[in-house]
């Protein structure tokens, strides 16, 4: 065994030499590190309770500032934490960079005691830690409470008393960790090549810090998974207890993380974090922003990437139908050698994606649509908050002069893999854009789909819904301020 982990807690430098890779974070603070006040509940990042903040270096030349992050610590892969910060929920009572506890608890957690907001206390911790970071930036700029506290589940108060300890937390300023985090990146670290890799007793980490020995290591071991947030591949290793012999760590690479222009498309790296594109997406496109919020919890949004969610290439995964109804291009690299498809041509069956052995997703590049263009995204799920789809819809749909003159409409949950509409589409093309033609047209989606029932969904529920929201767009952009939600009525009056 070998390779040396190293990141920082609470000013304190910690080695983890010669782990398992996919030993999980909430593993190694609850064993060797004895944070038992840090919780397992679900083990699958749905619950919270493991709520702990990471901190990392920003990319740039001055690696001056660091970015904290609420995360799952339940299903980060300890190598995740290599050069980076971490807080629990101990080191809120905490005197400073290496002095023991003072006890005195954090204006969060007083808040909490004052407010009744804890019962049977499991959760708290979780909880204490998304306000904490909430108040620190590490939820998202400016995020309501309500937001930030979707991804912890209580089953005691209600939240009635949780959101009144909220309204009590005030911002401040996060640990400034910058200069012992450079000392860290100074230390040899196992990121410094995907040869110096970190090793179990059976398994491999490689962590390469640039796109091409990124592409060098998926070739050479062409049977590696690939890790990003790890919001998919914890869950093997957590609940299917199916942990991977090789795992290739893409965090590492700063050129998938970059989100770039090029003419009016953007080019979005496999890297880069929901929470790190939701403004730009959500600015340009604020249907597919107001998804996006429901997409996962903060802890999920701050750890996964829209390349994740493409590359895993789940039938249920909420940002293929998006991005295909705006006609992206997928990039793919294997080698030296790359390509750009259809992204719809990537999901070739259930469980069957166009990926040759050692090829990864590089990028995906998303084109502006033309002026005036109708661009609806819709979730319908059994929970508003982080719930898997049950049904998702995208609607890219161009109308000139009162006539559909172009019409993209792909669905997630109707198929065995993300899929367009192709009967539909062709009804509305050269079509009046009126409620009779939408009818007749969403009547098709039946030749278009043939969707199964099961825990989410009856079929006969997809394929009513599926009808009922191509109407739902058509209405939205006929009347601009229909109420066509709850949410809506309520914005509207």
């Amino acid at each position: 065994m070998g390779g040396t982990i190293r990141f920082l807690l609470d000013g304190q430098v910690q080695e983890a030499a010669g782990v398992d890779p996919t030993a999980t974070l909430l593993e190694h603070l609850r064993g060797p590190l004895r944070r038992t006040g840090t919780k397992e509940g679900c083990a699958e990042g749905d619950c919270g309770s493991c709520t702990v903040l990471v901190g990392e270096l920003t990319t740039g030349d001055d690696l001056a500032a660091v970015r904290w992050r609420a995360v799952n610590s339940c299903i980060q892969f300890l190598p995740m934490l290599d050069g980076k910060a971490v807080m629990t929920v101990e080191s809120l009572a905490c005197e400073g960079a290496g002095g023991g506890c003072a006890g005195k608890p954090h204006p969060v957690q007083q808040a909490m005691i004052d407010k009744h907001g804890s019962q049977c206390g499991f959760c708290t911790p979780g909880i204490v830690m998304s306000l904490y970071g909430r108040a620190v930036g590490a939820c998202g700029a400016g995020a309501p409470v309500e937001d930030v506290l979707a991804g912890n589940l209580c089953r005691c108060t209600g939240y009635g008393p949780i959101l009144e300890a909220a309204r009590e937390v005030v911002r401040e300023a996060a640990p400034d960790v910058a200069a012992p985090l450079r000392a860290i990146q100074r230390e040899t670290m196992l990121s410094v090549a995907y040869d110096d890799p970190i090793r179990g007793v059976v398994r491999r980490w490689l962590a390469p810090r640039c796109l091409s020995k990124l592409a060098a290591a998926a070739e050479a071991n062409p049977d590696a998974a690939f890790v990003a947030g790890a919001t998919d591949v914890g869950l093997w290793v957590t609940k299917l207890r199916k942990p991977p012999q090789i795992l290739i760590d893409i965090g590492r690479v700063p050129e998938l993380k970059a989100i770039t222009r090029a003419g009016d498309a953007l080019r979005i790296g496999a890297g880069v974090r929901y929470v790190d594109a939701l403004e730009t997406l959500a600015g340009r496109y604020p249907s597919l922003g107001d998804m996006m919020r429901r997409l996962g919890s903060t802890q999920v949004r701050n750890s996964g990437t829209i390349g994740g969610n493409i590359a895993n290439g789940s039938p249920i995964g909420d940002m293929p139908p998006a991005l295909i109804a705006l006609g992206a291009t997928l990039v793919l690299r294997r080698g030296e050698q790359v390509r750009e498809i259809p992204l719809e041509d990537f999901f070739v069956a259930y469980g069957q994606q166009d990926r040759q052995p050692g090829e990864f997703v590089e990028a995906v590049i998303v084109p502006r649509g033309p002026e005036g263009q109708i661009f609806k995204v819709y979730k319908l799920s059994k929970r508003f908050d982080q719930d898997i789809s049950a049904v998702c819809a995208a609607f890219a749909i161009t109308v000139v002069d009162g006539v559909v003159s172009a019409a993209r409409i792909a669905f997630g949950g109707m198929a065995g893999t993300p899929k367009r509409a192709s009967a539909c589409e062709a009804a509305l093309v050269g079509q009046a854009w009126t409620r009779q033609i939408v009818e007749a047209a969403a009547a098709r989606l039946d030749e278009d789909y043939t969707p199964l029932s099961d825990m989410r969904a009856s079929a006969a529920y997809r394929a009513t819904t599926a009808r009922n929201l191509l109407i739902r767009a058509f209405l939205e952009s006929a009347q601009p301020g229909v109420a066509t939600s709850v949410l809506a009525e309520a914005a509207y009056g």
